[in-house]
């Protein structure tokens, strides 16, 4: 019983030891033999060993069975030739006596190797006998019936040490098996110089190398299992032999056929010299495995695009030539050039050209039509200013929203929402003065439908005709709402006449523009105009795809001091919900709350939902497109890419001088600039006064704006307004009581207004050194709420104690919430306890109730401040 059957367990390596062979060739087998084996330390269990012995005996039994057939086919046809001769030799030489008689063949190449027709005339049986004669190291000859012996047991799990050292011995004496039987002799008229190398070589190194074209059957005893594997040309053969004299550690089996397939290596040598003797295997069929299809996502290489189509670089090369396009392997082929090779070789092509997810607002998402459903109609009104867009949207809403605005005069984008006959309706009220041109032009790119507002008593307006462009070039349907109708001197037909001249024609008059006569005040009309909105959405069918992620726009957007960054949003496509990852512009964020316009939490938004939205890292710009991604990872490495790509569009921007402008430059020099740096409450308001500003066109004096944001004014405005010699402007901001100190230590003008063509106005006269002399605010006292009671029939009385100055009865007064104006107007009431006070001075307590407006919250802060002539300079 041998040693691996003794043993339950036996590792790969030690089975390899034992047969003197290498744990890859052993693994190789075992893979082949489909017995799952990971590496040279995998166990290998008896019945593993029984399954690779009997796989031996099969290789043996199957090689001793060709090798009779190839005796019985080679015998009768010798010839003089020496080609046949050494090929019939190489033939008749058993797999097992080659493995471990390289030596002694060596030395009998030596004396046999004869040129010519000398070893044709030596007896095969002869040679065999010679070749099989094996010394060991030992120096101890065995016959050849001892060597065959000897290596027929090892398979079948024989340890005996002596033969395995004297196996090796000569093996390490002869080199690889395949160059063992090349001292046999040479063919041809050039056998003798080949003879004369061989013979060298097999006597310096103890193998013979001159028949490098007849057959190497001899690789070890597993060669015989490769049907004799025929030995290439001269270069090749002289080459192996040099590699099996050194590599003569230990005999590797299957070493011919490192893959494991075990299949006939047939290398015929010039003139076939190596393909006469033994077995030959039929050529293999060439198995096209050219693809049905490939997907292609841009340019590529010859040779990416022959690993593509499966096939060698130089027949897509060939392919090409015969196209007319003559490439190189590492030129690149377009589109184009890859769908005419491909068509050439029968291949559909599928191009797929990736889209950069960092310009996520030039992708258009295909819907199916099953998934679309219908969604609310998004309505702007747009016209002139004060023609009744607020009151005729606050009408519709039944909410006074106008009374919170300054002077009754939008200053920002609302988005609301309204119910009518249970269908919704969005509405963008948009500013109808011109500085609010870049944020009317974005509220047109976010709507359905367009209301243009015009004053039966005014007529159009330069607002107006604006307006009717915006939402002609944006391509969207127009409503014209003739308001104030129940004024006196109001004219209908004046303003459809004036109209006219902007291809708006009455459908009573052959157009197809409706046309709606309306009364906000009065609330006359409205239901027609509704219903004529509904009309229109109804023909247009607005659908939009809500079961996927959301898209968007930012309407506006501010600095809150209390939630962070702050920004209303128009959800468009899908649906927006809390915790969804996104990306604003060049922002990103996760929604932490959203908030309608009513005020009430939602968990997600739908199309056409405008939402109040948290959870940003910094405040976006007012139209910045929105998109929501997997994860918030994602999302940054988006907004990161995108705000590179901002910053370096922007350094781009900066043009060299040019012959062209070479004079300007030169002019400029003498030009005088005015500093601006620009605050306001929301970013669509700095844009706004930062367009129209930078619009002021008067000769010798041009505006810079150094830097603008949104939030309140800060230290650091002002101490960059020293540095800069700029002046601040304030719109819908204040300061806090050290930026004032600060400003005033500077010497830094800071301006504050609430209507945005004030400040314009004001910054053109100063320009134009006009200014003339205006009243000035005086300041005289500040008071911080502590407390609120609220009081039926009263209203809310805000508990305050004065912090600095007075406050007096007869002062206007500011409401200031985290830096903002809330309220700016007078005081109703001033009591201190019971009693009512003329003045309270600072450190004393005292109740103030303040006119029209009760919405007063602990911690805002009540600023008195009463108006002064000014001396004009």
């Amino acid at each position: 019983m041998s040693k691996q059957e003794k043993q339950d367990k036996l590792r790969v390596y030690e089975y390899a030891k034992s047969l003197n062979m290498s744990s890859k060739e052993i693994i190789t087998i075992l893979k082949r033999l489909n017995i799952p084996v990971n590496n040279h330390m995998s166990v290998m269990e008896n019945d593993t060993v029984t399954r690779v012995e009997q796989f031996f005996k099969d290789i043996k039994t199957n090689a001793a069975a060709k090798r009779e057939n190839s005796g019985r086919a080679e015998s009768p046809s010798k010839s003089p030739a020496p080609a046949s001769a050494g090929g019939s030799q190489a033939a008749k030489n058993p797999a097992p006596e080659g493995a471990g008689n390289r030596g002694e063949q060596g030395r009998e190449a030596k004396v046999h190797g004869n040129p010519g027709g000398q070893a044709k005339n030596k007896n095969q049986h002869e040679k065999q006998v010679s070749m099989n004669n094996k010394p060991n190291h030992n120096q101890n000859a065995k016959g050849g019936t001892t060597a065959v012996q000897e290596r027929n047991q090892r398979p079948n799990g024989g340890h005996q040490q002596g033969p395995r050292a004297s196996a090796q011995n000569a093996g390490n004496a002869g080199g690889r098996n395949p160059q063992g039987n090349r001292g046999q002799g040479q063919s041809g008229g050039d056998s003798q110089r080949r003879d004369g190398g061989g013979n060298r070589q097999g006597g310096g190194q103890g193998n013979g190398g001159a028949n490098r074209g007849g057959q190497a059957p001899n690789r070890n005893f597993a060669s015989a299992g490769n049907n004799n594997n025929n030995g290439g040309g001269k270069g090749q053969g002289q080459g192996q032999g040099r590699k099996g004299n050194h590599g003569g550690k230990n005999q590797k089996g299957f070493d011919d056929n490192r893959s494991g397939n075990f299949r006939n290596n047939n290398r015929g040598g010039k003139g076939g010299r190596g393909g006469r003797g033994g077995y030959q295997q039929p050529p293999r069929e060439k198995i096209d495995n050219t693809p049905k299809k490939i997907i292609v996502r841009g340019t590529m290489t010859v040779g990416e695009t022959a690993k593509l189509l499966h096939k060698d670089a130089s027949e897509v090369i060939k392919k090409l030539m015969l196209l007319g396009v003559m490439a190189a392997i590492n030129q690149e082929l377009d589109i184009d050039t890859i769908l005419l090779l491909a068509g050439d070789f029968g291949v559909e092509v599928e191009v797929k050209i990736p889209v950069e997810e960092d310009r996520f607002e030039t992708i258009e998402e295909v819907d199916d039509e099953a998934d679309l459903k219908e969604r609310p109609p998004v309505v702007t009104i747009m016209g002139h200013v004060d023609h009744g867009k607020t009151t005729l949207l606050d009408a519709i809403r039944s909410t006074n929203v106008t009374g919170g605005e300054a002077g009754g005069i939008t200053q920002h984008i609302g988005a609301y929402q309204v119910e009518i006959n249970s269908k919704k309706i969005t509405f963008l009220d948009t500013p109808g003065h011109e500085a609010f041109t870049a944020m009317r032009a974005r509220g047109a790119q976010l709507t359905d439908i367009t209301i243009i507002v015009v004053a039966a008593d005014d007529g159009v307006m330069p607002q107006t005709v604006e307006a009717i462009n915006h939402a002609k070039a944006a391509g969207l349907p127009i409503i014209v709402a003739v308001n104030k109708i129940d004024k006196p001197d109001a004219n209908p037909d004046k303003v459809k006449q004036e109209l006219t001249e902007y291809e708006l024609v009455p459908e009573e008059w052959g157009g197809d523009t409706i046309f709606v006569n309306v009364s906000a005040k009065q609330k006359m009309g409205l239901e027609d105009l509704l219903e004529m909105i509904l009309l229109v959405a109804e023909v247009n069918e607005y659908k939009a795809n809500p079961d996927k992620r959301a898209r968007g726009a930012v309407i506006e957007a501010e600095l809150d001091r209390n939630r962070g960054p702050v920004a209303r949003v128009l959800v468009q496509h899908g649906t927006l919900k809390v915790g969804d990852a996104f990306v604003a512009g060049n922002c990103f964020g996760r929604v932490r709350a959203m908030v309608n316009d009513r005020g009430r939490r939602l968990k997600e938004a739908g199309p056409s939902t405008p939402v109040e939205i948290t959870g940003l890292t910094e405040v976006p710009q007012a139209g910045d497109p929105l998109m929501v991604f997997e994860d918030e990872r994602k999302a940054r490495s988006i907004a990161d890419k995108r705000a590179i790509t901002q910053r370096q569009s922007d350094l781009g921007a900066n043009t060299r001088v040019t012959l062209d402008d070479l004079f300007r430059h030169i002019k400029e020099g003498e030009i005088k600039e005015l500093n601006v740096i620009i605050k306001a409450d929301v970013q669509g308001s700095v844009e706004a006064l930062k367009g129209a500003l930078e619009k002021i066109d008067i000769e010798g004096v041009r505006v810079k704006i150094i830097h603008s944001g949104a939030g309140a004014i800060t230290e650091s405005d002002v101490i960059l307004a020293a540095a800069s010699n700029a002046i601040i402007i304030g719109f819908n901001v204040r300061p806090d009581n050290q930026t004032k100190a600060t400003a005033e230590q500077e010497k830094v003008d800071i301006r504050l207004h609430r209507v945005i063509y004030n400040a314009i106005e004001e910054i053109e006269q100063a320009m134009k050194g006009m200014l003339d002399p205006v009243y000035k605010e005086s300041v005289i006292g500040h008071a911080e709420v502590r407390n609120t009671f609220k009081i039926s029939k009263v209203g809310t009385i805000a508990g305050c104690m004065v912090t600095s100055g007075k406050i007096t009865r007869s002062a206007e007064t500011r409401l200031i919430r985290d830096g903002i104006v809330i309220y700016e107007g007078k005081i109703d009431s001033l009591k201190r306890f019971k009693d009512d006070a003329k003045e309270v001075a600072q450190g004393y307590e005292c109740g103030i109730t303040l006119d029209n407006y009760n919405d007063l919250k602990e911690g805002d802060v009540i600023e008195a401040f009463i108006m002064e002539t000014v001396e004009p300079k």
